[in-house]
C-alpha cells in the first residue's frame, strides 16, 4: 500500500530562518531576512515558501543552475541588472529571476513574498 503525500498548506507557518546579506555583497543597510520554507524537495532542488525582509540592498548573482519565481504579498522591491536597468515590484506583482542573472536586489519597503526556487545543481 502506497501513501499519498500530504498537501502543503501555506496557512500553517513553519518556524522562520533568519539571515542577513553577506558583507561582501551588501550595498545599503543590513536587513534581517526571514524565510519560512513550507516545502523543500528531498533532493534539495525545489524549495518554496514565504520570504520577508527589512529595507536594504545587496548584490545578487544567480548561478546558471538556479532560478526563482516570486509573487509580492506586501511591500516593494527594486531589482536592477548590472547595466542599471531596474524594475519595481509591489503587491500582486510577480517576477522570475532567471539563471545567470546578476544585479542588485533592493527592498524599498519592508516586503513579504511567496517564492519558488529551482536549483538544478542540487538534483
Amino acid at each position: 500500500m502506497t501513501t499519498t503525500p500530504a498537501l502543503i498548506d501555506f496557512r500553517t507557518e513553519p518556524a522562520p530562518a533568519h539571515d542577513r546579506p553577506s558583507p561582501d555583497r551588501l550595498v545599503k543597510g543590513n536587513p534581517d531576512r526571514a524565510t519560512w520554507t513550507h516545502y523543500s524537495a528531498e533532493r534539495g532542488d525545489f524549495d518554496c515558501g514565504i520570504w520577508a525582509c527589512e529595507p536594504g540592498a545587496w548584490r545578487i548573482v544567480f548561478p546558471p543552475t538556479k532560478e526563482e519565481f516570486f509573487h509580492v504579498i506586501s511591500g516593494r522591491v527594486r531589482i536592477a541588472d548590472t547595466a542599471g536597468h531596474a524594475r519595481e515590484f509591489g503587491p500582486g506583482d510577480a517576477c522570475v529571476i532567471p539563471s545567470g542573472f546578476e544585479g542588485t536586489f533592493e527592498v524599498v519597503e519592508a516586503v513579504r513574498k511567496y517564492f519558488v526556487v529551482l536549483d538544478r545543481s542540487a538534483a
